[in-house]
């Protein structure tokens, strides 16, 4: 194993649990179990990479690699996906851009124009028609937030997950007490938007692993963490929440 990870630069972790999710499964281990990468394993990394490097997360290189979904079609997806960020992305710059140009000129600036793109979110829309309570409870308390305190929340979010992804790349369990412990402030932090139960929490950890856009979201901050919080939520679910 040693001399795939000087040769590719992934870690040995991320290998094992390449081979734990059944991603890159090794067929031949050596002395003291040590994983042999044949020329077959080597070819699908090599292809694993390269599709890491294109942005899929693991659950859809999964179903490349099974055939159920072709390349095409998977970049295709990831694509549409990279569309509505960078669309994102510009009404943030022409927001930023219009607050230096107001600066400038000492104009009067409003505060919607200035924060236009940073509290949006990308999925509005479906998570209003698939969960049409929660959504409404959550916008709510969004519009009673002010902009600086609706930022500090995203920003909250972002810091818990590398946290996590911090966690997980140290080796720790998804049981752990200080992986628990950052799960109780993520649940916390969801409480801002809406209050699930144990079911719901235990169902949004799943999303986070079943829809590729959580999946690709998470997997970018550490490989496997999706999987990771998902395990970590039900885990703390069980213990401190019911139905």
């Amino acid at each position: 194993m040693q001399e795939v990870v000087l040769a590719t630069g992934v870690t040995s972790r991320t290998l094992r649990h390449y081979d734990a999710i059944g991603l890159l499964p090794v067929q031949q281990k050596g002395a003291g179990g040590e994983r042999l990468y044949g020329p077959a394993e080597l070819v699908r990394l090599q292809r694993i990479l390269v599709l890491r490097e294109l942005g899929l997360p693991l659950s859809m290189i999964a179903d490349v690699l099974a055939g159920s979904i072709d390349d095409a079609a998977a970049l295709r997806a990831h694509g549409d996906q990279l569309r509505r960020q960078r669309d994102r992305i510009e009404r943030m710059i022409s927001a930023v851009e219009r607050t230096v140009d107001g600066l400038a000129k000492g104009a009067h600036m409003e505060e919607a124009g200035m924060f236009e793109g940073f509290a949006d979110d990308p999925y509005a829309q479906e998570a209003q028609e698939r969960w049409p309570d929660n959504y409404a409870q959550s916008q709510r308390q969004l519009t009673a937030m002010s902009p600086q305190e609706q930022r500090a929340l995203f920003e909250r979010g972002d810091e818990l997950t590398r946290l996590l992804g911090a966690a997980l790349e140290s080796g720790a369990a998804p049981g752990d007490a200080p992986v628990q412990a950052l799960i109780a402030a993520h649940y916390a932090w969801v409480t801002a938007f809406w209050t699930p139960n144990r079911s719901a929490y235990v169902g949004l950890g799943r999303m986070y692993v079943d829809d590729p856009r959580f999946a690709a979201n998470y997997d970018a901050v550490a490989p496997g963490l999706a999987v990771f919080m998902r395990d970590a939520i039900e885990a703390w679910a069980e213990v401190n929440l019911s139905d």
